[in-house]
């Protein structure tokens, strides 16, 4: 099985940021790399922040953008985004709509298992896991224990050096998270966003990673003592998560026109 995940895409209407960030141009681009990949992926997730402020018109903005995809894709929520919006024009996902204040849900119909966990706080940046979503966790990666699993969720759950972000991660309830998922060797990888870069760091049993963003990048910072947060268009990436004799194999992909290839 082949997987793509994408991430931060952060599309808005307007806006004084809208012509330097240009948001909707690199997920086109993005989205037609996509569809040029031999082979194609099976399945594309979107780990977060589909939008800027969670608006009902930036969410039909995103929803053609999303249509080019020639590959069926899933959606989770992050902190910029508006559940309720999220499931109102994205209404055909069923997926989303899960009865609960939470977006999350799992796929069963995949070689590997997907189980999508809100991280999101309702009005606030920080991620956070409460009691109600980590039994939710804790029964699902029972029902499936030997089955290879995939976990999405926007913030990671581990601290990354960059201090700006590191004060928006997941603060409640990641102690907790790592605790749930000790007992499952099955898990293959937890895929997220938030972070706008690639990261990888090991959780519990398994290996968590972060995906670069289509919009635009985080700063690489790892001063202790930096008080300021900055973004740069670095190029924007993707990643492809390829399932192996050996389990879930990683490639990060960057996004754009380049030389090559040439022959050795």
């Amino acid at each position: 099985m082949l997987i793509a995940q994408i991430s931060d895409l952060h599309i808005q209407e307007g806006g004084k940021d809208t012509e330097l960030i240009q948001a909707e141009h690199h997920l086109a681009v993005c989205v037609q790399a996509l569809n040029r990949l031999a082979p194609r992926p099976d399945m594309v997730v979107i780990t977060g922040d589909l939008t800027e402020h969670g608006r009902k018109p930036e969410y039909l903005r995103l929803k053609p953008l999303l249509a080019r995809l020639d590959i069926p894709y899933l959606l989770i929520p992050g902190n910029h985004d508006s559940p309720a919006m999220l499931r109102e024009v994205f209404h055909e996902h069923s997926y989303l709509q899960t009865g609960t204040p939470f977006i999350q849900y799992v796929i069963d119909d995949w070689p590997l298992r997907i189980v999508a966990l809100d991280t999101t706080v309702p009005m606030r940046s920080e991620g956070g896991l409460c009691a109600e979503r980590l039994e939710w966790l804790s029964n699902t990666l029972a029902q499936a224990p030997d089955a290879p699993t995939l976990i999405l969720m926007h913030h990671p759950p581990f601290e990354t050096g960059i201090r700006q972000m590191d004060n928006l991660g997941l603060l409640s309830g990641r102690e907790d998270f790592a605790r749930v998922i000790a007992p499952y060797s099955n898990i293959e990888r937890i895929l997220c966003g938030h972070l706008h870069r690639t990261m990888l760091c090991r959780v519990g049993p398994t290996v968590a990673s972060t995906c670069p963003g289509t919009a635009h990048q985080i700063t690489l910072d790892l001063d202790s003592a930096a008080t300021e947060l900055s973004f740069n268009f670095e190029p924007p990436g993707y990643q492809l998560h390829w399932q192996g004799a050996q389990g879930l194999v990683t490639h990060h992909a960057t996004i754009g026109d380049f030389p090559g290839p040439y022959s050795f």
